[in-house]
C-alpha cells in the first residue's frame, strides 16, 4: 500500500466518523465544529486527487465563511431545550422513508458501479492552480472581468438598500 492509499483511507475513515459525529451530535455548536471537520478532510481528498485549487477554496469558503455564518445563526437563535416544539410523529415516518429511500438509490448505485474504471490520482497538472489561472487569465478573461464587475455591483447594491435614511 502506497501513501495515497493510507492517506485516502485516513482521510476518508476521518470524514465518515466526524459526519457520524456531526449527525449524532445534540448541541448545534458540536454539530458545526464537526462539520468544519467534515470539511477539512474533504479538502485532503481534494489534495490528493491533485486539486489544489479546490482544496484551498472549499478551506476558505465553507470551512471558512459558511461555518462562521453558521456559528452566528446557532448563537442568534438562542436555541433552548425547554422552547423547543413537539415533535410530529408524521414528518418523522416522511424522513425515515426519504432516508431509505436515498439509502436504496446508493445501494443501486455501488451494485451497478463494479466495473467501473479506477480514477488516476496525482497524474497530470489538471487542478494546479497554475494551470487554471492560465486559461482563467487568457481564454475566459472577459467572462472572468463580467463577473468581477456583476460582484462589484451587487455588493454596492448591498450597501446601498442597507444603508438607513
Amino acid at each position: 500500500m502506497g501513501i495515497i492509499t493510507i492517506s485516502f483511507i485516513l482521510l476518508s475513515l476521518l470524514a465518515i466518523g466526524s459526519g457520524i459525529m456531526m449527525i449524532s451530535s445534540k448541541n448545534p455548536v458540536n454539530s458545526i465544529l464537526w462539520l468544519v471537520v467534515v470539511f477539512f478532510a474533504i479538502s485532503g481528498h481534494y489534495i490528493l486527487l491533485n486539486a489544489q485549487f479546490l482544496a484551498i477554496v472549499n478551506i476558505i469558503v465553507y470551512a471558512g465563511a459558511i461555518m462562521v455564518l453558521f456559528l452566528f445563526v446557532v448563537m442568534l437563535m438562542n436555541l433552548n431545550a425547554e422552547s423547543e416544539p413537539a415533535k410530529n410523529k408524521r414528518l418523522q415516518f416522511i424522513g425515515i422513508i426519504s432516508g431509505g429511500s436515498l439509502l436504496l438509490v446508493l445501494l443501486s448505485a455501488l451494485m451497478t458501479a463494479k466495473n467501473a474504471q479506477p480514477v488516476m490520482v496525482a497524474g497530470g497538472n489538471a487542478g494546479l492552480i497554475k494551470t487554471l489561472g492560465k486559461v482563467l487569465f487568457t481564454d475566459y478573461v472577459l467572462p472572468f472581468e463580467i463577473s468581477s464587475v456583476l460582484f462589484l455591483s451587487a455588493m454596492v447594491g448591498a450597501v446601498v438598500i442597507g444603508k438607513k435614511d
